[in-house]
């Protein structure tokens, strides 16, 4: 799991893995990725990805998103209206505030958490 350029980093652990070293899960919260050469691999995990709308830098989670589903891969997309960049997990009187919640349910779902 990672945010913002630390999305990035998991994102390429979830890209490019050996079978010693495949990650269960990638959490890519509003992650910082040029999406234009994607390639999903056959193994990929399962991917939770998350951003704002009205985040400047990291546009890439719809297409990211696509790419898995393209692959018939497990994913899912959260695109809150309001956050902006790098709104981590304080309460802020926005959207993005309980975003954990939905991600902690992803987790059950995927039964990587009791």
């Amino acid at each position: 799991m990672g945010f913002s350029a630390g999305g990035y980093v998991a994102l390429q652990a979830a890209l490019q893995h050996g079978s010693a070293n495949r990650p269960a899960f990638v959490g890519a919260i509003y992650p910082c990725m040029n999406v234009a050469e994607i390639k999903v691999p056959d193994d990929a995990p399962p991917a939770f990805f998350l951003h704002a709308y009205n985040d400047p830098i990291s546009a890439s989670s719809p297409s990211l998103y696509l790419a898995w589903k393209a692959a018939n891969k497990s994913a899912e997309l959260h695109s809150y209206a309001d956050g902006g960049q790098g709104f981590g997990m304080p309460t802020r009187g926005r959207p993005t505030d309980n975003w954990i919640e939905r991600f902690g349910g992803w987790l059950r779902y995927q039964k990587l958490l009791p």
